[in-house]
């Protein structure tokens, strides 16, 4: 989740969690009566609230499952009841935001990965910034693409194919075209990440096609799954890199099938957005000062997977 501004521009990528502050608390901060009340029961304080988060998540994608393990995480240790959904339509997920404004939660935290759908939704909880966005909590997916793409051109990268897997996503394309200004013969190929044997198919008849491609980022770990079955289906040399992490991606750093991921940290994402929400509720806390927390990019690769693998497996990592 991120934490500072959303530009429609995409300065700054939108495919990890922004926080936003919806309906203030209607005693001005101070914690709702919760006698009664079935709205969490954490370990720390009971606080009665109720948090909103609306995601786009496409199921089967791993990442998201860490999203919410964070949340849910520090939705247990302030009491709040946290109301979780998801959509991958634009619109189907501008109607969920406005759905959670509609039943006056406390607190919304959402993705906002179509901007130009999403964005009046948004602004009716919060008139803030280019689209009602308070906080932000996240990486900045050009900066993360345009690292990516400088290690592939010091290892001598010439011909790099970046994966889309989901049409006309601002982080996605935010990534791939952050590589290409590092890595200028990087060339994209969209592919329907929601179905696994299209996506192997797909990028083993481009490989089949082109055997200068020696290297391939994929956006999600899932797809480096996927990738690695098609380069060896289609007896490629090309070398694998990816964004975020899962256990069989981890296990495949280490064992050499993948380079290295930039991972963004989505647990930390999940949890401080919700953490974020609790304080400025309860206190008019501001973490950042208005600016962006960034969980990323931080780079995952032979030198750390042995510390790292084990948190993968935990779904904390």
């Amino acid at each position: 989740m991120r934490k500072t501004r959303v530009r429609t521009a995409g300065a700054l990528a939108v495919v990890a969690v922004v926080a936003v502050a919806a309906t203030a608390c209607s005693e001005g901060g101070k914690p709702k009566d919760v006698s009664g009340s079935s709205g969490g029961g954490g370990a720390g304080d009971n606080s009665g609230y109720t948090i909103a988060m609306i995601t786009h998540e496409t199921p089967g994608d791993t990442f998201w499952d860490k999203i919410k393990s964070g949340a849910q995480q520090a939705a247990a240790n302030y009491g709040i009841d946290l109301k979780y959904s998801n959509d991958p339509d634009p619109g189907q997920h501008a109607t969920l935001i406005q759905n959670a404004i509609d039943s006056h939660v406390d607190g919304i935290a959402t993705t906002l990965d179509a901007p130009d759908a999403e964005a009046e939704s948004v602004k009716g909880a919060v008139d803030y910034q280019d689209v009602g966005a308070q906080m932000y909590f996240g990486s900045d997916e050009k900066l993360a693409g345009e690292t990516a793409g400088q290690r592939i051109t010091d290892d001598g990268g010439q011909h790099t194919l970046c994966v889309i897997q989901d049409e006309g996503s601002v982080a996605l394309e935010t990534r791939c075209a952050g590589v290409k200004n590092t890595s200028s013969g990087t060339e994209n190929i969209q592919v329907n990440g929601a179905d696994d044997s299209s996506v192997v198919s797909s990028l083993q008849a481009k490989l089949s096609e082109d055997d200068s491609i020696d290297y391939i980022v994929t956006l999600g770990a899932p797809i480096a799954l996927d990738a690695l079955q098609a380069i060896d289906a289609a007896g490629s040399d090309a070398k694998l890199v990816t964004f975020d992490l899962n256990t069989d991606a981890a296990k495949a750093i280490k064992d050499g099938s993948i380079e290295f991921s930039i991972d963004q940290q989505p647990y930390v994402q999940g949890y401080l957005a919700v953490t974020s929400l609790y304080l400025n509720v309860k206190n008019g806390n501001d973490i950042g000062g208005g600016g962006p927390v960034l969980t990323g990019p931080s780079f995952v690769d032979a030198s750390n997977i042995d510390a790292i693998l084990p948190f993968t497996e935990n779904g904390t990592r």
